[in-house]
């Protein structure tokens, strides 16, 4: 039996291959192929769709990575929104107002780390449907 739905926010930091850190960890780009980037994803998506049935009508599920590859981000919220329709993807409450505007790609957030000095994130804010 799950548990309920009554959760206001659920954060999913979610596991992923540390691609916004090669900055200081350069070696991670000996450490991953595409088939392991393939499986991050999968297991991404696995967790959002687990998670997700947490949170209330109008809750908010937010997916984080530090991650700089497109297959771990967007592509990972797209296929969550295209096969579970109760939820929307909305921006972040606060975050027009404390980063730079190159920080947000319409409502998700994504930090680079040439832009911005800081490691690279990701994050899609989404909204149960009431």
């Amino acid at each position: 039996m799950g548990l309920p739905a009554t959760t206001d926010l659920v954060l999913v930091d979610a596991p992923c291959s540390g691609t916004g850190t090669l900055r200081r960890s350069p070696e991670l780009k000996h450490r991953y192929g595409p088939a392991d980037i393939a499986r991050f994803a999968t297991l991404q998506l696995a967790i959002l769709r687990r998670f997700a049935p947490r949170v209330r009508p109008g809750g908010r599920l937010v997916y984080a990575t530090c991650s700089l590859f497109e297959e771990e981000n967007g592509a990972v919220v797209e296929a969550f929104l295209r096969e579970e329709g109760g939820f929307r993807e909305v921006g972040s409450p606060w975050a027009a107002e404390y980063l730079p505007a190159e920080a947000l790609a319409g409502p998700r957030l994504r930090l680079d780390p040439i832009a911005s000095g800081t490691d690279g994130y990701f994050a899609a804010f989404l909204e149960r449907r009431r």
